[in-house]
């Protein structure tokens, strides 16, 4: 006779299959991250960036729909590291709600869009340890080395 109730052992293979799927969700962020001296390369050349310089692009982009029709620019992805590059520099939690709102396309295809920077290796889902109904999106680390050094080759806005 086992030690665990039915219930039990439902919430215990639950509890295993959510362990796997982290420790897979780190060894594939592993593989695709470039090692630390890469990181490190990456961030030295990059000036630094401030939330108000992510903020005015975002901004920027913004205002193209006032002169062109919006759909003309769809491009959810790159709104997305954006809005979570600017998250990053203002040291503030990005909901995939709030996410999904600033791609500027309907929920299910920011969640599509979100599922594939996800998948790419680009952000990293991370659950609300305060709120499990709440989930927060962030950068890959290397994903925000790469803006940035792409934001100081590009350099639009000087310092």
């Amino acid at each position: 006779m086992s030690a665990y109730s039915p219930d039990r052992k439902t919430e215990h293979l639950l509890e295993l299959s959510n362990e796997v799927s982290r420790i897979a969700g780190t060894l594939a962020r592993l593989s695709v991250e470039p090692s630390a001296s890469e990181r490190t390369a990456l961030r030295a050349d990059a000036p630094e960036l401030s939330a108000e310089r992510i903020k005015a692009i975002l901004r920027a982009r913004r205002l193209r729909s006032r002169f062109f029709n919006s759909d003309l620019f769809a491009d959810p992805a790159w709104d997305m590291m954006l809005d979570l590059l600017y998250g990053e520099l203002a040291h503030r939690h990005v909901t995939v709600s709030h996410l999904c709102a600033a791609s500027a396309v309907p929920p299910t295809t920011a969640l599509r869009w979100l599922n594939t920077l996800v998948k790419r290796g680009l952000a990293v889902r991370r659950d609300d340890p305060r709120d499990g109904r709440r989930v927060f999106v962030e950068l890959a680390p290397h994903a925000s080395a790469t803006l940035r050094a792409y934001f100081a080759e590009i350099d639009v806005f000087p310092t």
